[in-house]
């Protein structure tokens, strides 16, 4: 069975440190002003003085149902048989259609390259057995990657174990980034 990507992410332990970007940034050459990964915030939530903050993290979904790979027009955005969505740089023209397409504003336009970029799973690092790059650096663990398709992942076992919730579902792209927020003191147990 081949593998299928995906991450998870444990909303509950980001702190918005943003060490991930920075080391996204640093790992692949991200021009400054640009970013392939995020974190946005959600709140406060609750009333005061019991007010929280949640934060997600997130990168391009590396959805199912691509549609950047859809309006490709030279195949430059395609779909790897593990699930990543990738970008075959020398083939890109620049036309920004996958910018477009994004509903996840995932990618962005590198202007000194003059080609489209985005996460693409630090495949140089996976290539090597390596974490990508976000991941080997949060300090809270809340970046969690894996293969959908071996069951005794640690991403298998914890959309197994957790509630989880995915964005912009009804638009049907099958987004491979699924976020859990629950607390182990909420019932989660440990992670």
């Amino acid at each position: 069975m081949s593998k299928r990507y995906a991450f998870v992410m444990l909303t509950y332990r980001c702190i918005d440190c943003k060490a991930c970007q920075v080391a996204c940034t640093a790992e692949n050459h991200v021009p400054p002003g640009k970013h392939r990964n995020w974190i946005k915030r959600e709140g406060p939530n609750g009333t005061f003085p019991n007010l929280t903050m949640n934060f997600l993290p997130g990168n391009c979904m590396h959805c199912g149902n691509p549609p950047c790979v859809r309006v490709c027009p030279t195949s430059a955005s395609y779909q790897r048989e593990d699930g990543i969505v990738a970008i075959d740089q020398p083939r890109c023209i620049g036309c920004k259609y996958c910018i477009a397409a994004c509903p996840y504003g995932a990618r962005y336009f590198d202007p000194e390259r003059k080609v489209t970029d985005k996460c693409g799973f630090c495949l140089h690092r996976l290539e090597k057995g390596q974490d990508p790059a976000c991941v080997a650096t949060c300090i809270g663990e809340a970046r969690v990657y894996g293969d959908l398709n071996d069951p005794d992942s640690r991403v298998s076992r914890l959309l197994r174990r957790y509630p989880y919730r995915q964005v912009l579902t009804n638009l049907g792209t099958e987004p491979a980034v699924y976020y859990i927020d629950a607390r182990p003191e909420e019932g989660g147990g440990g992670l």
